[in-house]
């Protein structure tokens, strides 16, 4: 299995490679493939998260942690004494990062149905809503977001599964086929949850229409023109015989 640094190298450099045909078609701009790459990266851990002692998981409920005690202080700022204030902040940060997680762990197993194409599904679909109903930005970069978290985390399971071959031996390993799957074949109720909050993202997400409408005004025409340049021979040696 593939560890931390890797996880995360070949998610920054996939995204990257992506971001780059993306700017150079002009499905985004320049400045904003650093921030998609970044994303990459994020998806790229996120599969992790359902191990217990891993760096991402520990990034993951740190940053949830971080986030509640914002909202806390945010919420209750003008309502209560500052003291107050921050032993809310502060009991919310100590319960999210540590008992939350210390739930969560409890209910989940490693390349369980956070290692599935179904979770990626759901991850991505969260990033679009947050970055459209949270961050208010527009559809086409908040699908932009949404797809490179999706992307990195498939590239996660990729990964995880190639290094379940064991080249010099040439056999699978036991682990084979427990990364990319669809959903968590071993844990029905799990994925039936998954499955239904998915769904539901699915309905309040705002339709792709911006980001299809780019690739059709922006990639297509690329595509066919490169398809052009590599057929161009083979149709100019039919056309001389």
């Amino acid at each position: 299995m593939a560890n931390f640094n890797t996880h995360l190298s070949v998610a920054i450099a996939a995204s990257a490679g992506v971001a780059l045909v993306a700017v150079n078609i002009n499905i985004m701009t320049i400045t904003d493939a650093p921030w998609m790459i970044v994303f990459g990266a994020i998806g790229g851990m996120l599969p992790d998260i359902d191990s217990g002692n891993s760096t991402p998981i520990k990034l993951f409920f740190t940053t949830l942690a971080l986030i509640a005690l914002l909202t806390v202080v945010n919420v209750f700022k003008n309502g209560y004494q500052p003291y107050i204030v921050l032993l809310m902040a502060g009991a919310a940060y100590i319960v999210v990062r540590y008992a939350l997680l210390s739930l969560f762990d409890r209910f989940t197993s490693h390349r369980g149905i956070f290692h599935s194409i179904l979770t990626a599904t759901f991850f991505c679909l969260l990033m679009v809503c947050i970055g459209c109903y949270l961050l208010h930005w527009d559809i086409l970069h908040s699908w932009l977001s949404g797809f490179f978290i999706g992307f990195g985390f498939i590239v996660h399971l990729l990964l995880d599964e190639l290094y379940s071959v064991d080249l010099s031996n040439k056999r699978m390993k036991k682990s084979f086929g427990t990364a990319l799957k669809l959903y968590s074949y071993n844990n029905k109720i799990t994925s039936a949850l998954m499955l239904a909050v998915t769904v539901g993202l699915a309905w309040i997400t705002p339709q792709p229409q911006p980001l299809i409408k780019a690739w059709q005004a922006q990639a297509i025409p690329h595509l066919l023109a490169v398809k052009s340049i590599i057929t161009a021979p083979i149709v100019k040696k039919t056309n001389q015989k």
